[in-house]
Formats: structure tokens, C-alpha cells, sequence
């Protein structure tokens, strides 16, 4: 008799991938990768028209029930990621996303972390191991500093100036936002990559406090086994499409 598992389809910013490498290593699911370049995020038009692209060409996949080599879901590596996941449809195949922010909550684990850790400053920047190996820089800024009081001033600056000239302004009009901590958030799947080490050496080089966050990767391994409990992800059914809600509760729901 054919096995029947459930056959998913993965596409995934490439901030994840040698996280989902490693979970996908050690799973039992059946699970087709795709990446994405990290950096979509700061445009969100461009990570919306992307992702729609490729969720469409794989929706148009005959279903596995008529015989065809489809899939049962799409599993989205993602998080609301600066409103670019916002309006994206499902086609004939559900999604599957985490409800979450941007990468650092999915990359600490869960909202309740990302609140623990991020909650009097929810635009601090950090970095990771897929930061550093495919970011332009070494460290980035979470999205979530950009939904909240300093984000609406800070997007009509990017606006009208772009996006680097507007950090530069920002912060020449508000230096006591300038950071003196620098934040790593290290997986136990990479931890033996030393890149803790290098973001501690830099951190003294800019004389900054290095602070080292404990990842997770408990949501990527329930996204790829199908264990999608309410309260973590967001299941879109086909038709429907990704809605944000703006809160630390649900963060997106499908309307």
C-alpha cells in the first residue's frame, strides 16, 4: 500500500535555512524547501507580488487526490514580516504560517519569549545565524518598532527619503535611540558555528554589552509535522487570505 503521508510544500525566507535544514534532517514529514533571499521584508509590495507568484505556480499543481504530484499545504516560513504577508491568498492549497511578528519571535520560539526579551524595546536590533551568512549587514531591526509609536513617524520619513537616508536621519533627530547593546540569538542547531563568538568579539570593538538570546526551534519543527495548534499558527483555507490584526495575541488571521 503507498504511503499516504502528508506531502507539504516549504517557501521560506533564507534567514531559516539552516534551521529548517537541520529540522527537516531529522523529520519523518515529507517536505519540499524553497528559500527566498533574505531583505524581501523591507519592501513589502515586492514580498507580497513574490510570495503570491510562487504560491500560485504551486497551487496549479494537479492534486494529489487525482493522482497528481501536489500538495497538501503550503507551509510559509514567515511571519507578518513588515506587512508583506499581509493580503497574500490561498489558492487551492491551504497555508500554514506562524503567527508571529517577524523571524525573532518564530527564531526565540514564541510570542511570550519575544515579548520577554524585546518588550521594552520592540525595534531593538539582533542578529542571527542566517543574518549574518545572507543579510547585508550583521545585524537587522525587528518590524515589530515599525507597528507601534516610532513606526508611523519612521515610515513617513522612509517615504519620502528611502530607507537609508531615513535611518540616517532618525537617528540624528534622535540620538538616545542610538543602542548600546548588541543582541545574538543563538539555536541550538548552530550553535557550534562560532558565530556567538564573533558577534561577542564585535560587540567589544563597538563597545557594546553583548547579550546572547536562547533560539528555538519549536515552531519550524511543528510547522513541517502539521502540528499547527491555534494559538501558534494561522491556517488559511483556500480563498482566503492573510489579514493582520495588530496585537501581541493573534498577530494575523484569514478573512
Amino acid at each position: 500500500m503507498a504511503d499516504r503521508r502528508a506531502k507539504y510544500k516549504l517557501i521560506s525566507c533564507n534567514v531559516f535555512m539552516r534551521e529548517f535544514c537541520a529540522v527537516l534532517s531529522a523529520s519523518g514529514a515529507v517536505v519540499d524547501p524553497e528559500f527566498l533571499e533574505l531583505g524581501l521584508h523591507e519592501n513589502a509590495a515586492e514580498l507580497r507580488s513574490r510570495l503570491q507568484s510562487r504560491i500560485d505556480e504551486v497551487s496549479s499543481a494537479p492534486p494529489r487526490e487525482s493522482g497528481g504530484r501536489g500538495y497538501d499545504a503550503i507551509l510559509l516560513g514567515y511571519g507578518l514580516c513588515g506587512n508583506g504577508l499581509a493580503g497574500v491568498q490561498a489558492r487551492s492549497l491551504p497555508l500554514v504560517l506562524s503567527r508571529a511578528h517577524d523571524c525573532c519571535t518564530i527564531l526565540l520560539g514564541s510570542r511570550a519569549a519575544f515579548l520577554e526579551r524585546f518588550s521594552s524595546n520592540l525595534s531593538a536590533s539582533w542578529s542571527s545565524t542566517g543574518y549574518i551568512e545572507r543579510g547585508s549587514t550583521y545585524f537587522r531591526t525587528s518590524e515589530m518598532g515599525l507597528s507601534s509609536g516610532r513606526g508611523l513617524e519612521y515610515e513617513e520619513l522612509v517615504e519620502r527619503y528611502g530607507e537609508d537616508n531615513a535611518a540616517y536621519v532618525w537617528e540624528t533627530l534622535h540620538p538616545e535611540d542610538r543602542e548600546r547593546e548588541l543582541r545574538f540569538i543563538e539555536t541550538p542547531e548552530t550553535a557550534s558555528l562560532g558565530y556567538a563568538d564573533a558577534m561577542r568579539e564585535k560587540a567589544a570593538e563597538e563597545g557594546k554589552e553583548f547579550i546572547l538570546l536562547p533560539g528555538s526551534t519549536r515552531l519550524l519543527r511543528a510547522l513541517v509535522a502539521g502540528e499547527w495548534n491555534e494559538s501558534d499558527f494561522l491556517v488559511v483555507p483556500p480563498g482566503r487570505r492573510i489579514e493582520p490584526v495588530w496585537d501581541h495575541d493573534r498577530v494575523i488571521d484569514a478573512v
